[in-house]
């Protein structure tokens, strides 16, 4: 069975969301037969998730049973959901009980979730196809992630040895199970038997603190700019006896930020992992070791348990040298199939062959210890989230009929326009169109976009 649920302690609770919903490993294994006789084939499923109960136990009895889901996100927007729906025509929807668009009357319920039936035609799926994800985690792109049965299953063992997991482990996960990150969290608890905690409130909220004491909570794992929150908030004076480990991913924190949650972790006997990864390569790639959060501070560590991380230069040879700039490639079971951008892409294979070329522009130390230094493509992580350049100025012409160029770094996107007007509802609307704080977007006027000759963007001109 999937996470090897079925031989974990059927009275174990496995997760609790922040409504007071638990769930035992023993409801996931009888839920999921009933999930079976629902539908009985396999087939692809769209989970239009929260962070609760009900959507963690749909994704679980949807994988034990070999149904295949696309996670999104319940607040995604609704135009882009459409798109998704058509391209890939799930035959069901696992949405909760509360959103009546895609069918008002369940097959079967659970938890505040229930299974609509949209009548459509499954495409052909690969018989090793387990999940799909978006690129993006937002901007509602078609092209997805597809993942294999044992790219989740290594990436799910691989973390829970780095991290030392056991039974007895609390993990707090605010990081929507849409999102890579956050469902490796999920994943790689469950594989080791411990209990999750599924909340959508955020460390912003006075009640995320109280679940987070209720429930003793033993880790939590949240991106940069959650972190730039947390000591605003005088994380550092909280009273927080049961956490034992944090941990950082999502987009580079800056060094301030590490050196200031390494000293802590190091003064009050805690830990600080920090990790790096991408969706291609379900979630983690590689880590820093706590020993070495200060000693090696900016760095994204080492590669995890069993996989591999090299250097390449511009002809695609390794580079072997320390201190040379190279593209980093990463080599292991967690590497995903490939991607799809059709429902006809449902059928398709093994394209990676378990190595990821991650666009990311990397140097290595003397003592083997990776650093980022740019990016290769034109993408962004914003709140954690990657984000593309291209899509989202896309988005806003189709929407404002302006010349559009955006550009930025993992702190904020610029946004170029050619009209002296809306700046606020650009912003508003890009934030809404892909559920990331506004506050990471600002609206510049500019007469005229650079372009070469070629009509090419010329985006060094706007740095």
């Amino acid at each position: 069975m999937f996470l090897e649920i079925d031989k974990k302690n059927k009275s174990n609770i496995a997760f609790i969301d922040s409504g007071g919903i638990q769930v035992t490993y023993g409801e996931i294994v009888k839920q999921s037969g009933q999930f079976y006789e629902a539908i009985k084939k396999r087939t692809l499923i769209f989970i239009l998730s929260r962070n609760c109960a009900g959507a963690a136990l749909g994704y679980l009895c949807a994988m034990v049973n070999r149904v295949v889901p696309l996670i999104l996100s319940a607040t995604m927007d609704k135009e882009l959901l459409e798109t998704l729906i058509k391209t890939y025509h799930p035959e069901y929807i696992w949405k909760p009980l509360d959103m009546f668009e895609y069918g008002e009357d369940a097959l079967f319920c659970l938890h505040e979730y229930g299974l609509a039936a949209t009548g459509m035609e499954t495409y052909p799926l690969y018989p090793d196809l387990s999940l799909l994800l978006t690129t993006s985690g937002s901007t509602g792109s078609p092209k997805l992630v597809r993942h294999s049965y044992n790219n989740l299953e290594a990436q799910a063992k691989n973390i829970s040895t780095f991290f030392e997991l056991d039974e007895a482990e609390r993990a707090m996960l605010d990081l929507p199970i849409n999102y890579t990150m956050g469902l490796s969290i999920l994943n790689s608890h469950l594989y080791s038997g411990a209990t999750v905690l599924l909340t959508s409130l955020n460390v912003l909220h006075p009640d995320y603190w109280k679940f987070f004491k209720e429930q003793q909570a033993t880790s939590f794992t949240n991106v940069p700019y959650s972190f730039e929150i947390l000591k605003k908030l005088r994380f550092f004076n909280m009273n927080l006896p049961s956490l034992k480990t944090l941990s950082q991913g999502g987009g580079k924190l800056s060094g301030e930020l590490q050196k200031e949650f390494a000293e802590y972790a190091n003064n009050t006997g805690r830990r600080f992992i920090l990790t790096y990864g991408q969706t291609e390569g379900s979630a983690r790639m590689a880590y820093l070791p706590a020993e070495y959060a200060l000693e090696k501070c900016g760095s994204i560590g080492r590669a995890i348990p069993n996989g591999e991380l090299y250097l390449v230069d511009e002809e695609g040879n390794k580079i072997t040298m320390p201190g040379i700039i190279g593209e980093m490639v990463y080599k292991g079971p967690n590497v995903t199939l490939g991607y799809a951008q059709s429902g006809e892409d449902l059928i398709l294979g093994d394209e990676r062959c378990g190595v990821l070329y991650t666009g990311d522009m990397v140097k290595v130390d003397e003592d083997g210890f990776f650093y980022i230094v740019g990016r290769k493509k034109r993408f962004l992580k914003l709140c954690g989230y990657r984000v593309g350049l291209d899509e989202c100025e896309n988005l806003i012409k189709s929407a404002f009929e302006t010349e559009c160029a955006c550009t930025g770094n993992d702190e904020y996107m610029h946004i170029y326009v050619t009209i002296d007007k809306n700046h606020h509802q650009i912003k508003h609307y890009i934030a809404d169109k892909i559920n990331i704080n506004s506050g990471v977007f600002q609206v510049h006027y500019i007469e005229k976009i650079p372009r070469n000759e070629a009509g090419k963007i010329l985006y060094h001109k706007l740095q």
